[in-house]
């Protein structure tokens, strides 16, 4: 197959620890989905590893649409230091004091930029999912990750906010408990650490004696049953209340929208909402819309794509 060249289309593509995945939006409608296409990260490999991985998997999509991409948009497990040039704070560890975008872009002979994964899918619920539902003119997003850590993403004008040190919008390792339980990132009682599914299992195990996941304990919690069951949920919404008014009171955002699985519970925009209030600097009035995303497990590719919209 002959192959064009064009950047009519939205390359982007979800760097993730299991599996890669890219996606082509039509630039004209980035809500029409040209291609998918998925490949295993295999991680355990190590760093080059990945890299062809990822050039095997744009070699592929080249293949069957017909075209080569000038630019690449990517989401990833962590941040690129705009210092150093070189990648921080992965899960895929062996990706840490990589310099990824420069490498991305020298195998794949095209501009390339990344992005935290929360950012990407900040920016991907802004222009495409849930905000444009509740607000199509909103200036600036909030996006918030709950589930088995705790992150987030800010968009402002439409583009992702990535800050002086390219951590823009890490609000799960902000100090939410002073003598909380030790993070990964050196410090104790992170958001991350109060706030995720694991944290709030391990917080049922230490009162209880007893291994639950969020699923039982949220059983528990509506059936009024187990005491313990209702202090922890009861505790998640207190924090919940703390964590978010910070943000609240620092960006004002127009909408917040709260992925990953935690984010499926109901009460967080009921009585989560509530205990906002009893922390926000607005004489306990909040009007900000905190939603659930639209776009699902394609929220990570697509805003990869939009990073060049």
């Amino acid at each position: 197959m002959i192959m064009k060249t064009t950047d009519a289309n939205l390359w982007g593509i979800d760097l993730g620890g299991t599996k890669i995945e890219c996606a082509v939006l039509n630039a004209r409608n980035p809500a029409e989905v040209l291609i998918r296409e998925r490949i295993d990260t295999e991680a355990s490999l190590g760093y080059t590893h990945i890299l062809n991985q990822v050039k095997q998997l744009v070699d592929r999509v080249s293949s069957l649409l017909g075209e080569s991409p000038q630019r690449v948009g990517f989401a990833t497990p962590g941040v690129l230091n705009p210092r150093t040039q070189t990648m921080k704070n992965c899960n895929t560890v062996s990706m840490n004091g990589k310099p990824m975008a420069d490498d991305l872009a020298q195998i794949l002979g095209c501009e390339v930029k990344l992005a935290n994964d929360a950012n990407c899918f900040a920016l991907a619920e802004t222009l495409l999912g849930a905000v444009q539902d509740i607000n199509p003119h909103a200036e600036m997003v909030f996006g918030i990750i709950m589930g088995t850590g705790v992150g987030g993403g800010l968009v402002a004008h439409g583009k992702v906010v990535q800050g002086l040190h390219g951590i823009g919008g890490e609000w799960g390792h902000n100090i939410l408990e002073e003598d909380g339980l030790p993070c990964y990132c050196g410090k104790s009682g992170c958001v991350e650490h109060v706030l995720s599914g694991p944290a709030l299992e391990h917080y049922y195990h230490s009162q209880s004696g007893q291994h639950k996941r969020m699923p039982e304990i949220m059983r528990l919690y509506e059936e009024k049953s187990d005491k313990v069951a209702i202090a922890t949920i009861e505790r998640m919404l207190e924090n919940f209340g703390r964590a978010v008014s910070t943000l609240i009171n620092v960006i004002d955002p127009d909408v917040i929208v709260i992925g990953g699985g935690l984010g499926n519970i109901d009460l967080l925009y009921s009585e989560g909402y509530n205990r906002i209030r009893k922390y926000i600097f607005n004489s306990g009035e909040v009007f900000t819309p905190i939603v659930k995303p639209k776009l699902g497990d394609s929220a990570g590719v697509f805003g990869a794509a939009m990073l060049f919209a």
